[in-house]
């Protein structure tokens, strides 16, 4: 069979959600065209849950058979939460069989954690912009405001006894978070919120769990470090002890509900490795041996572990593995595959990722993959930058990269400045007026591809999102070394993507752009839309009618400026779609469109 876009974007993936002291894993699979939950019995037999018109995800109700589904629709990001009683299941249910927790589709209603009969979540409803934290119970109509001092949340975790939550907001610098205490039950409102750490201060605070009998949190930060280590931390006297660091990759842990054990994955260059460590000492207990290449946790969800402490499941994917679910024993440290992606390539022969770094004009390397072709054709190449900026291009199975190189293109993943992965120094090194110097990087990889035997005239970009826009900032900042660009829900405009934001992600992304009051005239310069005239490669955009966080209206005043100019731009905007193409149905309509245009604009 030949290995084409449409059959690589067939295959079925999984991911973990969650796992129940039974050993029974709450996963998602996209068999269906979008990712559904699915339940994994202990012997290996799947149970489909739901059938929703997009994508869900989920979680069990500790000690009932019930699960917490998050839902969207046609992918707008305004999350309703919905439970599902699994001992009332006859079929898989759709959103009529679900029955309704927290609804409004006005509003974003994020699932954060869940407790014995209750749930905490977050909910903008109040303003539109500001989040509040609330507690619900499950079988109540009974919710308490825990937090509602306005701006983003972005995790929460609660303490064994119930009465403190842990929270972690937006910090002032880029990419960092603030970390507060709430007293559910405090003698004064003064005493009600308390922070941890300093806002004001450059560094990350994720992953944080209680440990037993409220004596502390377990996070992942890198306080006073350039890589992120795993760390307890007092919320009394807010005194900090590294338990598990290294001093060339980012580290990041999540304890056992017990608090004894704690998972810790090493992220090596978008290859990881795990282990399982003591949280008293931080000492080793066990590798935990990885089929494959290695895992990434981006954009599969965390691992979760059982209530007992027993088991944790896992996501797990590599170049040459789709996504499947792992089950670790804690005691051991043994691995069981309870799904199997890659059946269906067994006997393939898939392009295999080899690590370079790229020298830069100014001293600096740019972390890249480059996957060769597989196809007798070869001397093009197509660029393909992450999205985020803070995130990272991983060692993960990605049909669209499988597909170019199927095509005949080497296909190049740069990590460029701005990305997660290499410490803090290099997602800081794009930061508010420092965007340029990560378009930069761009032309330093245009420069790096004659020494890989490919041509530099036969050269397209490629990206998604902030991807999206760093595509179209390579055709204007440097139009005569890119052939063809493929622009994904991307922003063409910094100033109008801020005005235009969902408003409760307007100051949380001023926080890396700059702001509309302080840096206008900046974020007009670094828009492609104000160098437009400099284009000259062909251009393919790609958007989702129902985008909330780059509105349609990017691509649309794009598109329009760029065929005034008489140069080729497709369009194709999907009714059912927000930031991204979530349904197999829209991909399989979109990425073949995609590679004829690039096969027409890169040939020889």
């Amino acid at each position: 069979m030949t290995l084409d876009i449409a059959r690589l974007l067939g295959i079925p993936t999984w991911r973990a959600f969650d796992v129940d002291d039974e050993g029974r894993v709450l996963a998602g699979s996209d068999e269906s065209g979008s990712v559904q939950l699915v339940e994994i019995d202990t012997d290996g037999a799947t149970t489909p849950l739901t059938a929703l018109p997009g994508a869900v995800r989920g979680r069990y109700l500790p000690g009932e058979r019930t699960v917490v589904v998050e839902h969207d629709t046609d992918g707008d990001e305004r999350a309703q939460l919905s439970l599902l009683r699994l001992d009332r299941l006859t079929e898989p249910a759709t959103v009529d069989a679900l029955v309704p927790f927290v609804r409004d589709g006005a509003y974003v209603h994020s699932l954060l954690d869940v407790l014995p009969g209750r749930v905490l979540y977050a909910t903008n409803r109040r303003n539109g912009v500001d989040f509040d934290v609330m507690v619900r119970g499950t079988t109540t109509d009974e919710e308490q405001v825990v937090y509602d001092r306005g701006g983003m949340v972005l995790d929460v975790a609660a303490s064994p006894d119930s009465r403190y939550l842990a929270i972690t907001l937006p910090g002032t610098p880029p990419l960092s978070e603030q970390l507060v205490l709430v007293n559910t039950m405090p003698a004064t409102e003064d005493e009600r919120v308390v922070s941890l750490t300093d806002p004001s201060e450059p560094c990350r605070h994720t992953h944080v769990r209680w440990l037993p009998d409220d004596s502390g949190l377990l996070v992942t930060t890198n306080t006073g470090r350039n890589f992120t280590g795993v760390a307890r931390l007092d919320p009394l006297s807010g005194k900090r002890e590294y338990l598990v660091t290294s001093d060339e990759h980012d580290v990041a842990g999540w304890p056992s509900p017990d608090g004894r054990t704690v998972l810790v994955q090493t992220n090596v260059d978008g290859t990881t490795g795990l282990s399982l460590h003591h949280t008293d000492d931080g000492s080793l207990v066990h590798d935990i041996q990885l089929p494959g290449h290695g895992w990434c946790s981006s954009p599969m969800p965390a691992p979760v572990w059982s209530p007992d402490s027993t088991r944790v499941a896992l996501s797990f994917t590599s170049p040459l593995v789709p996504g499947d679910v792992l089950l670790v024993t804690a005691r051991y440290g043994l691995v069981e595959q309870l799904t199997d992606s890659a059946a269906p390539l067994r006997g393939e022969s898939l392009s295999e990722p080899a690590h370079h770094a790229v020298p830069t004009p100014d001293g600096e390397t740019i972390p890249c993959l480059l996957y060769p072709s597989t196809s007798d054709s070869s001397g093009s190449a197509v660029v393909v930058i992450h999205g985020g900026p803070e995130s990272q291009s991983v060692c993960a199975f990605n049909p669209t990269l499988h597909g170019l190189a199927a095509q005949g293109h080497a296909v190049v993943v740069p990590n460029v400045r701005g990305s997660t992965g290499y410490g803090k120094r290099w997602y800081s090194a794009d930061d508010g007026r420092r965007r340029p110097d990560a378009v930069a990087d761009l032309a330093a990889i245009h420069d790096w591809l004659p020494s890989q035997g490919i041509e530099p005239t036969r050269a397209a970009l490629y990206g998604g999102s902030y991807g999206g826009y760093m595509v179209l900032a390579g055709l204007t900042q440097q139009p005569q070394r890119w052939a063809a660009g493929i622009d994904i829900v991307g922003m063409s405009s910094l100033v109008t993507f801020l005005r235009n934001t969902a408003g409760y992600r307007q100051a949380h992304r001023e926080r890396e752009y700059g702001s509309l009051a302080d840096d206008a005239e900046f974020l007009h310069d670094a828009s492609p839309l104000t160098h437009v005239d400099r284009i000259a490669a062909p251009l393919f955009v790609v958007h989702g009618a129902n985008d909330p966080r780059v509105p349609l209206s990017e691509a649309e005043q794009l598109v329009d400026a760029v065929r005034g100019k008489g140069i080729e731009c497709e369009l194709i905007v999907y009714p059912d779609e927000g930031h991204g193409l979530a349904r197999r149905t829209n991909r399989l309509d979109a990425y073949p469109r995609i590679f004829d245009f690039l096969a027409r604009h890169l040939a020889r």
